[in-house]
């Protein structure tokens, strides 16, 4: 299944189609674009334990490791948005062929956050002198919660640049019938504005200092949800100087929550532009989906090894990030396939992403080596239905207990706050700590 998903997600030819182009400096010579990315592809999906292993197994590799390296470090970023955004596109009709149900009836939802990379190691030589962590860079991604697919990213290099520049270049993508969901971080006059022109809707939280608003209305009466009491107002901007038409009207949700969040929040605000018939209770409760990108970020840096650490340079690192990514949504499509495949034997099944990697990981190379690529090839072109169908075949296959997820119980408070010296480098003996505990157990 994962092969066929990747052939038809990523084959080859396309690859080096889009590198040619979306590349401003880079070019191709003896080493083609489509066989970096199936080396980054090996690593995320745990295949090989890094990009220098992956290489050495590689049968006819046409350079030398310094030239691979050397060009794996000079991938632009505009290179690796067109991938995702490519690579999404020829997986949405596949998904919606197996089944795929809107949150909102009539609109898109796109959900943007950032992601930073971790301090990598301080392999290169002018990173050696410094004390502070190396911060390779960050990434601006766009996920689609009905789909389960990354729609966009945008890479950035510099990773003290502020993610609001970054998110202004998103906007080019913003259509009318899409909702945007994000964080107060996102919550400035010239994105609300710029989804407002492009006639996209927004679910936004709100900022405790921007932006400034002129007029607000009356409170509406609370109503009862499951997270606590949803009242809205209308609200109106501040004009500005660069002001030419009257500000918009929008709208503020209120939710008095249940239970106060992590940071002891009471209450959450949202603004939104959304028309009048769909409600407030309606916005809350699309606005809890953006909780979905965070497990994401998380199943990116367990299951798939999205944070390399011993890329430090910033366009090497953003490399493994985008080749992670390429490899969730293949991912992605796959639980959908098993969930729908045994949606009546087994309802409610929920597949775990981290299982199926396991089974990718541990089947993978086996199976290249009985089958040779010639047999893949004729995926690449078929019809988003006819893989559709394949899919959901193989998937029929699968045995749904070792793919599925285990359900645990709620997490227990741990004893926290800082303890001597003495006490947290004091060495014990595992046969004597269980020894007294087997003898104090009731």
């Amino acid at each position: 299944m994962t092969r066929v998903a990747l052939e038809h997600a990523l084959p080859a030819c396309w690859v080096d189609e889009v590198f040619q182009t979306s590349r401003q400096r880079q070019y191709p010579r003896e080493l083609l674009f489509s066989s970096v990315v199936e080396l980054m592809m090996l690593v995320s999906l745990g295949l090989r334990p890094s990009l220098h292993a992956a290489a050495k197994k590689m049968a006819q590799l046409p350079v030398t490791l310094a030239a691979l390296y050397d060009k794996v470090k000079r991938t632009e970023p505009q290179v690796l948005r067109a991938l995702v955004q490519g690579s999404a596109a020829r997986l949405q009709p596949v998904v919606a062929a197996v089944g795929s149900q809107p949150s909102l009836q009539g609109w898109q939802l796109r959900i943007l956050d950032g992601n930073h990379l971790p301090a990598s190691d301080k392999r290169l030589a002018p990173l050696r002198s410094h004390r502070g962590a190396a911060m390779p860079g960050h990434t601006l991604v766009v996920y689609d919660p009905d789909s389960a697919l990354v729609t966009d990213i945008l890479a950035c290099e510099d990773a003290h640049e502020s993610e609001r520049v970054g998110a202004a270049t998103l906007l080019q993508q913003a259509q009318q019938g899409q909702v945007w969901i994000a964080d107060r971080h996102f919550c400035t006059r010239t994105l609300l504005q710029g989804w407002q022109q492009r006639q996209a809707g927004f679910i936004v939280r709100e900022h405790a200092r921007h932006p400034k608003l002129d007029n607000t209305g009356p409170w509406s009466e609370a109503v009862p949800t499951e997270t606590g009491q949803v009242r809205e107002q209308a609200i109106e901007l501040a004009a500005t100087q660069e002001t030419v038409l009257a500000p918009p009207s929008w709208r503020r949700i209120e939710i008095q929550l249940q239970a106060p969040t992590e940071a002891g929040d009471q209450s959450i605000a949202l603004w939104s532009n959304l028309p009048a018939s769909i409600d407030a209770a309606t916005i809350a409760q699309l606005y809890r989906k953006r909780w979905r990108i965070e497990g994401l970020f998380g199943r990116l840096e367990s299951v798939l090894h999205s944070e390399i650490r011993t890329l430090g340079h910033p366009r090497a690192a953003l490399l493994g990030f985008a080749a992670a990514v390429l490899a969730f949504n293949v991912l992605a499509l796959l639980k959908r396939c098993v969930e729908q495949a045994h949606c009546e034997r087994a309802p409610g099944l929920d597949v775990s992403t981290y299982h199926l990697g396991v089974h990718v990981a541990s089947d993978y190379q086996g199976m290249l080596i009985a089958l040779p690529s010639e047999v893949w090839q004729s995926w690449c072109e078929a019809s988003s239905a006819e893989v559709a169908q394949h899919l959901l075949r193989l998937a029929g296959t699968v045995n749904p207990r070792s793919v599925a997820t285990a359900k645990r119980g709620p997490k227990k408070e741990k004893p926290g706050g800082y303890v001597a010296g003495a006490v947290a480098r004091k060495q014990l003996s595992t046969a004597r700590v269980l020894k007294q505990a087997a003898g104090t157990r009731p």
